[in-house]
C-alpha cells in the first residue's frame, strides 16, 4: 500500500478526533481533548500538534476539517463556534497550511456527513442525496452531481430553524423532542422502546410523523434520489421508518416517491470519515479542472 493518505478532523467543544485515511479506510484514530475555553492560538496549536503527530509515516494529500458551525469553506474562516468562545473569527486553513504545505477543505457537520455518505457509503450510487444528521441539533448536507452544495456561509442545509407547528423542525426532528415534549432523555426512551415498552414506542411513532413532514419539505425544495439518516438517532430507525413512511406517502407525485430511496447509514465513524471525504472530494474536482474534464459550479 502507498503511503499517500489524507487527514480527516472533527473538531467537537469536547473533544477534537483525527484520523488517517487511505483508499477509503480509516487506518489510524487519535482524539485530544479540546481546550475550549483557552485562546484562540492555543487551541489551533493542539490541533496542528495532532495532526503532526498522526500523520508521520505518510505522505498528507490534504486535510478536511469538519465543524459544528457557521463557516466561509472558500477562504478557509470559521466563525462563532458556541461551545469554542475564542474561535468567533479563525483563519483555520492558512494555519494548518502555513505547517503542513498541502490543502485545507472545511465544512460543517452536516455536509461532511452527506459528503462520507456519498464517497465511502451508500451513497455511491447515486447522483443526488441529502445526509440527514439527527442528533442533538438537526442539519442536513446536499450533494448533487458528485458536487457538495454549502450556499453562502456552508448555511445550506439548516433545515433545523424553519417553521413548523408551534415551534420548528430542529425541535420536533431532533433529539431536543424527547425533551421538550415529554422531559426525557432521548437514549433512555429508545432503550425502554427495544424493550417493548409502549408508550416509548409511541413517542418514537409521533418523532417519526414529524420528521416525514420533513423529508416531504425537502422532496418539495430539492428532491434527491435519496436520503441517508444518520446522527445519534439513526440507530432507532426501525421504531419511526413505518411512521415516517405513513406520511411521506402522503406527498402529492406519487412517483416521486415510488423512487425515492431512505436509508439508515451505515458509515463507520461518520465525523472523521465524512471530514476526509470532503478532502477527497476536492481533490477529484481539482484534478478533474486540471484535466479539462469537470467544470465547477
Amino acid at each position: 500500500m502507498s503511503n499517500k493518505a489524507v487527514i480527516g478532523v472533527d473538531i467537537g467543544g469536547t473533544t477534537i478526533s483525527i484520523g488517517v485515511i487511505q483508499e477509503g479506510q480509516l487506518v489510524k484514530k487519535m482524539q485530544l481533548d479540546t481546550p475550549a475555553m483557552e485562546s484562540k492560538q492555543v487551541i489551533i496549536n493542539v490541533l496542528l500538534d495532532g495532526i503532526e503527530e498522526i500523520s508521520e509515516g505518510y505522505t498528507i494529500e490534504g486535510v478536511g476539517i469538519g465543524v459544528p458551525g457557521l463557516l466561509d469553506a472558500g477562504n478557509g474562516i470559521i466563525y462563532d463556534l458556541i461551545n469554542i468562545p475564542s474561535w468567533n473569527e479563525v483563519y483555520l486553513s492558512d494555519a494548518v497550511q502555513a505547517r503542513f504545505k498541502v490543502d485545507v477543505y472545511l465544512a460543517n457537520d452536516a455536509n461532511c456527513f452527506a459528503v462520507g455518505e456519498k464517497i465511502y457509503g451508500g451513497g455511491a450510487r447515486y447522483k443526488s442525496i441529502a445526509g440527514l444528521a439527527l442528533g442533538t441539533g438537526l442539519g442536513v448536507g446536499f450533494v448533487f452531481n458528485g458536487q457538495l452544495h454549502t450556499g453562502i456561509m456552508s448555511a445550506a442545509g439548516e433545515v433545523g430553524a424553519i417553521p413548523y407547528m408551534l415551534h420548528n423542525y430542529e425541535h420536533y426532528c431532533s433529539g431536543k423532542f424527547f425533551k421538550k415534549e415529554f422531559g426525557l432523555d432521548g437514549k433512555t426512551v429508545f432503550q425502554k422502546a427495544m424493550e417493548g415498552h409502549e408508550i416509548s414506542r409511541g413517542i418514537f411513532k409521533q418523532y417519526g410523523l414529524h420528521l416525514g413532514h420533513l423529508l416531504k419539505y425537502l422532496l418539495h425544495v430539492v428532491a434527491p434520489e435519496a436520503i441517508f439518516i444518520g446522527g445519534s438517532i439513526k440507530d432507532a430507525y426501525p421504531l419511526f421508518e413505518e411512521s415516517m413512511w405513513d406520511v411521506l406517502h402522503t406527498f402529492p407525485y406519487k412517483r416521486v416517491i415510488d423512487n425515492l430511496v431512505v436509508e439508515k447509514s451505515e458509515m463507520n465513524e461518520v465525523a472523521i470519515m465524512g471530514a476526509a471525504a470532503v478532502c477527497e472530494m476536492n481533490i477529484q474536482i481539482k484534478e478533474n479542472l486540471s484535466n479539462h474534464q469537470g467544470i465547477l459550479h
